[in-house]
């Protein structure tokens, strides 16, 4: 019994210290992964290889490229390139004097097409490309397509990175879902980084990020605006690009400083409640050297094909969107810009162009899909795939297509058979708008519809009215200079597009200079027109616009129902022949009702009845012709009484002064 006893203790003994060793061990090896973490999470495992292959690993950017780790207590740089078809692969830099074949790659045997190696004694900021001997016998020398940082062109090289940064925008993370949410106000200032300011004092040059965050977002906050977009800021070889012709999908526009100094700035940006939205281009990418085209000496992310692998109207290359690691690739990037630099959305450029097989090319220049159809299957998958992905992990983001064609169900979810994007851009309003406020308004009258039709459709999909940088370039002028009549007219009818534009359903957007009635062409290489605000005109367009973002976000009406047929109702539409148009917006509560009334002539109109919902006291909450926008003074001393006088289908009417080319918002005072 004793010896039972004895057996026993022993065993427990044994458990115990076995036990503890156990703990011992996990403890320290959860250590050396705090330590060591980097090396740990860099590493390509098979299941990373496995998703690869599918198309589905997301984080592509913590595999591929150039990761600092600690490998055996040695530092340096793990490099790991994706170059399936390549005869051999080195990597050249500022540690081995560039010298070709002083630091070979190995190929994985996984037949994953990666090449990796370690390479001691190495880190942060040095200048690296690869070394790759083709098939062929070509010798390539390529940037990283998965380098963080490069440095600033015409120099190509890629640079070691660390992308560490204290982050100080938790408050804004916690509660962005409802700062972009379809129900709330979005309006969208588009900024060109490279030419939004610069430095007159210092040869003109472009601020930096750094210089851009307190000055870019003191100015947006003034203005009242609730989101920033910035035109591509992903590395471009090209400025005249204005970042389009994106050649580092994982690294920032060296043009205007590091990594660290963009998330600076769109973290200054979060802390003033400003949301950030950038530019993504996944529909094709420029054929420079040391790019990603012909990579390995094979087309290895774009379509071997030139009928489907490139894009005459940009002279570049279209990605292999049936090809997997393609799909991972790009899916990838999209997923780094909103986890590393805390992107709120991502608006894609060019989707049409990816949609159409058949798109910009003449007859026997394309390829039928499989169907004999001209849609591009495999893109088609890939941006359903790309939206289901993205909103999974991230749900309080947008996802925005810049879409121009009559595609059905952009805007709407994968599960219910469309595209997935959360919003469109709207570029029959756009086209529509500017066209009629192009005509002199002795002849709008004959082009009356083209206000009134898009109400047709502006509920069929998730739009945002957009006023972008491509309607103010390539010789279209700016927006006050495509209004008609003499410069105090011009400036009028500026103020009118702007109110009927934030009357209409819809996200807005407008491009920068726009807001306070820049003369010239937009120019990429300039600063805009600042010294222009030193005018009452240009100073009355800002004011304008100033209060027009104040109301939108304090008015539910204004936002609540963008989408829905519910959010509006026509008053009158039909006075084509006095150019006038009066409207409703409604939010969930009747009360919060608005009335709008657009006169798109230079005539005053007094005693102008407008049926209204409700009989009371009609506040008049905004007025284009006021004095303090530089008008006329024109309107209704500030409130209207209903009558009880049917007029527009309605019990009550109102009898208003409109002023010429005056925009009018009246709510009813409670």
């Amino acid at each position: 019994m004793r010896s039972k006893d004895t057996s026993h203790r022993r065993e427990t003994e044994k458990s115990a210290l076995l036990l503890k060793e156990t703990k011992e061990r996990i403890v320290q090896e959860a250590r050396d992964v705090l330590m060591e973490d980097r090396t740990v999470s860099h590493f390509l495992t098979e299941f990373d290889i496995h998703l690869l292959k599918e198309g589905n690993q997301f984080h592509l950017y913590e595999k591929l490229g150039a990761h600092l780790v600690v490998k055996d207590g040695v530092h340096g740089v793990l490099f790991a390139v994706w170059a399936p078809n390549a005869e051999t692969v080195s990597v050249i830099g500022d540690f081995n004097g560039w010298k070709w074949g002083a630091t070979s790659l190995y190929l994985r045997g996984d037949g994953s097409g990666i090449w990796e190696c370690f390479v001691p004694h190495i880190g942060h900021g040095m200048a690296y490309k690869y070394a790759i001997k083709t098939r062929q016998g070509w010798c390539l020398e390529k940037s990283d397509p998965l380098g963080f940082h490069s440095e600033v062109p015409p120099k190509s090289a890629s640079l070691v990175w660390d992308l560490k940064y204290a982050w100080k925008d938790g408050a804004w993370m916690k509660k962005r879902g409802g700062y972009n949410a379809h129900n709330k106000p979005m309006s969208i200032y588009e900024v060109h980084l490279g030419s939004w300011m610069r430095s007159p004092d210092d040869g003109n040059r472009s601020l930096t990020y750094h210089e851009l965050a307190d000055k870019l977002s003191a100015y947006v906050k003034k203005m009242g605006y609730t989101h920033v977009e910035f035109m591509p800021v992903m590395a471009h070889p090209f400025q005249g690009s204005w970042g389009y012709q994106t050649i580092g999908f994982f690294a920032c526009a060296s043009f205007f400083g590091d990594p660290q100094g963009l998330m600076h700035l769109i973290d200054a940006l979060h802390q003033n409640d400003i949301g950030v939205i950038l530019d993504w281009v996944p529909s094709h990418f420029p054929n420079d050297g040391h790019g990603p085209y012909q990579f390995d000496g094979t087309a290895l992310y774009e379509h071997e094909d030139p009928r489907k692998g490139f894009h005459p109207d940009w002279k570049s290359s279209i990605f292999n969107y049936g090809r997997d690691e393609v799909r991972s690739y790009l899916i990838s990037s999209a997923m780094f810009w909103l986890e590393k630099y805390h992107a709120d959305g991502l608006r894609v450029d060019g989707v049409a162009s990816m949609l159409y097989l058949d798109y910009s090319r003449q007859e026997g220049e394309w390829i039928p899909n499989c169907n004999g159809g001209r849609e591009n299957l495999e893109a088609i998958w890939f941006l359903k795939r790309l939206n289901e992905v993205v909103y999974g992990a991230h749900p309080d983001i947008q996802m925005i297509a810049e879409e121009s064609t009559a595609w059905t169900k952009v805007s709407k979810p994968v599960w219910d058979g469309g595209l997935g994007f959360g919003f469109k851009w709207n570029m029959g309003w756009m086209h529509d708008t500017l066209v009629y406020f192009t005509k002199d308004p002795i002849y709008r009258k004959y082009h009356h519809n083209q206000l009134t039709f898009g109400l047709l459709y502006a509920f069929t999909e998730n739009f945002m009215l957009s006023l972008s940088h491509d309607e103010v370039v390539h010789g279209k002028g700016a927006l006050l200079r495509k209004m008609p009549g003499y410069d105090e007219e011009k400036f009028a009818n500026l103020r009118l597009l702007f109110g009927y534009m934030f009357g209409q359903p819809g996200k807005k957007l407008h491009f920068m200079g726009g807001e306070f009635g820049q003369w010239d062409e937009w120019n990429y290489e300039t600063s805009l027109d600042w010294h222009l605000l030193q005018w009452a005109p240009h100073q009355g367009v800002q004011k304008w616009m100033q209060d027009l973002n104040r109301t939108y976000r304090n008015e539910p009406a204004l936002y609540e129902n963008d989408a829905s047929h519910h959010g509006f109702e026509w008053i009158e539409c039909g006075d084509w022949e006095g150019s006038v148009l009066s409207w409703i917006r409604k939010g969930q509560n009747w009360e919060d009702d608005i009335v709008i009334v657009c006169n798109f002539t230079p005539v005053l109109r007094q005693g102008y009845r407008v049926g209204v919902p409700r009989a009371g006291c009609w506040k008049e909450m905004l007025n284009s012709d006021a004095q303090e926008y530089n008008g006329g003074g024109r309107g209704n001393l500030g409130r209207v009484w209903s009558e009880s006088y049917h007029w527009n289908g309605r019990d009550n009417s109102v009898s208003l002064t409109l002023p010429p080319f005056g925009a009018l918002f009246f709510k009813r005072e409670k």
